[in-house]
């Protein structure tokens, strides 16, 4: 199987999305990057990411709408909303938790399909 190029999306990519790319950064199964929707984001989203990615997960539906809205133009691989709130500091463990039970229940999804 190939590795699935997935790319976390939160706003300032500040607590939830690094988190998520940290947890999965040494993952056979994954290439992964995080970046932000907000323009005073760390790592901001670019048509480059949405490119690379097979795969956008989103902390919340605004990050989907917003990716939506700003890059139409481009063929947008799948966006799953993980509707995980801006409650969490980075690498908290019920953030970890949550991500770990979205991201295992996604990709057994995927390998089902395949």
């Amino acid at each position: 199987m190939n590795r699935l190029n997935i790319l976390f999306v939160c706003s300032k990519n500040k607590w939830r999305s690094p988190t998520a790319e940290t947890i999965y950064r040494h993952d056979i199964r994954l290439n992964v990057r995080s970046a932000g929707t907000s323009a005073s984001a760390i790592k901001r989203i670019s048509e480059k990411n949405i490119n690379w990615a097979d795969l956008i997960l989103v902390m919340e539906n605004k990050h989907k709408k917003r990716i939506i809205s700003e890059y139409n133009y481009l063929e947008l691989p799948q966006i799953i909303v993980l509707d995980i709130p801006d409650d969490y500091q980075y690498m908290d463990r019920e953030l970890i938790s949550i991500i770990e039970t979205s991201l295992e229940d996604i990709l057994n999804n995927i390998t089902n399909l395949e």
